[in-house]
């Protein structure tokens, strides 16, 4: 009978025990859900955090074209009069030759602080940073915005902007030299109208 009521009372106080762990981690002052240790990845995962672009864009584009083109027209005609031959001709011969070459570089470097601005319901962080600077009367703006999946970015949480999908990427600058390499209205109204 002792054995019996033992037993019984381990098992209550088991319970009881239990019980009181579970009210100790509802009432935890830690968030299970945004909680990240000291040791913890700091790589970005959720809205609000930031990571570093390295954006790293090249593009280079050629374009040619060679024509070959020729015709010839051939007219002849034969009239005898009294013993005598006449022999006429008429010949038209056109050759036309084109050759045309069109390359575009461009190459741009920088690196870019963005936020997390949404995660997305397949787990992709949706991010979107700007950047300006203004020196000597020059203004440069720098934005970019995309899609990022969060096991392409590295442990020192930075990205290659060659692994954003959706990138959109926008450098701009405005001052003395910007408006100085702008054509001006009457060279664009001559070239519209094909007249250059």
């Amino acid at each position: 009978m002792s054995t019996r009521f033992l037993l019984m009372a381990a098992l209550l106080l088991a319970s009881r025990g239990v019980s009181a762990q579970t009210q100790a981690t509802d009432g935890s002052m830690i968030n299970p859900d945004s909680y990240r240790g000291l040791a913890a990845d700091r790589r970005a995962h959720q809205v609000g955090d930031t990571l570093t672009v390295l954006v790293t864009e090249t593009a280079r584009a050629t374009a040619s074209a060679n024509t070959d083109a020729s015709g010839g027209v051939q007219l002849g005609a034969n009239a005898q009069y009294h013993n005598t031959t006449h022999n006429y001709g008429l010949g038209l011969n056109g050759d036309d030759a084109g050759q045309g070459n069109t390359t575009r570089a461009g190459s741009l470097q920088a690196q870019l602080a963005v936020r997390v601005i949404a995660v997305e319901g397949d787990g992709m962080l949706r991010i979107h940073g700007d950047q300006s600077v203004e020196i000597n009367g020059e203004k440069q703006q720098f934005a970019l915005t995309g899609l990022v999946r969060p096991e392409d970015i590295s442990p020192t949480n930075t990205i290659l902007s060659n692994r954003i999908s959706e990138a959109d990427i926008h450098y701009t600058g405005k001052g003395d030299i910007s408006t100085a390499q702008r054509h001006s209205i009457l060279y664009r109204i001559t070239r519209w109208l094909g007249l250059i």
